[in-house]
């Protein structure tokens, strides 16, 4: 079957991204994972569901050479046999928490690369790519709490997320006078049990003053397992009213 809905997923290989892509793989579907690994499951998963996956290995700290990999791609497909494409920006790292002033210059800009100049710049290319294209036309940013709530030794996750968030609110009102304009949301997730948190809860307590909260989250079972966030991620971005908010939290209400 010819698949009619695209959808491209950065971080596609583990956590929230893996269990998005494995959701997403249904007939008259496909998939682009883009991360820094194969994932021999997903490709059982959609073999088995009749859905088409593609899956790179692609390094998002060199933001210009993904981009510019997904725009040469999406202009060899024929865009008039989609009804919709969507960019889901889910790839994202909170580093090695501590202080500003403690951070390791090279692990600062390369946070900085992977949060918000790599879905910056797949967000371009997306837009530039699919401008012509008759479907639907979505990007949905995975945000976080932390771009809208400041935490002591998370400054670069903090900010990737706020400059995230208000580079949505800027794409939205660009969108919004052209024609086919593309939806777009930066969506807070709610907090999700996956390897960020582990890195969180190990972190130094010294570096990060917050550890105790993350260890509190996990103990007293506060956290979404990845497919159940997942499902909420995806309902939201079913939504009719998607992109009338472009900064959001997947416990809108509807």
């Amino acid at each position: 079957m010819t698949a009619s809905h695209l959808t491209l997923i950065t971080g596609a290989s583990r956590g929230l991204g893996h269990a998005m892509a494995e959701q997403l793989l249904q007939a008259s579907h496909m998939v682009l994972g883009i991360s820094r690994r194969q994932d021999p499951q997903l490709a059982e998963l959609a073999h088995k569901s009749g859905a088409e996956l593609i899956q790179w290995e692609q390094d998002l700290s060199d933001p210009v050479a993904a981009s510019d990999r997904v725009f040469a791609w999406l202009k060899t497909l024929d865009g008039q046999r989609f009804d919709s494409v969507t960019l889901i920006n889910n790839a994202g790292t909170v580093g090695n928490p501590s202080p500003l002033a403690r951070a390791v210059a090279a692990e600062l800009s390369q946070a900085l690369r992977i949060g918000l100049e790599a879905p910056m710049l797949l967000t371009a290319a997306f837009l530039g790519a699919t401008r012509e294209w008759r479907g639907a036309r979505k990007v949905l940013n995975i945000s976080s709490g932390l771009g809208r709530n400041a935490m002591a030794s998370q400054a670069p996750y903090c900010a990737a997320k706020a400059g995230m968030d208000h580079f949505s609110r800027a794409v939205a009102l660009e969108e919004a006078a052209a024609p086919n304009g593309a939806r777009i949301v930066s969506l807070a997730p709610g907090v999700i049990d996956t390897d960020m948190q582990v890195q969180l809860r190990g972190a130094s307590a010294e570096k990060f003053p917050d550890r105790i909260r993350f260890e509190r989250l996990k103990n007293d079972g506060m956290l979404d397992s990845p497919a159940t966030a997942a499902a909420k991620v995806l309902k939201y971005l079913a939504r009719a009213d998607f992109g009338s908010n472009p900064v959001a939290d997947v416990r809108d209400p509807a």
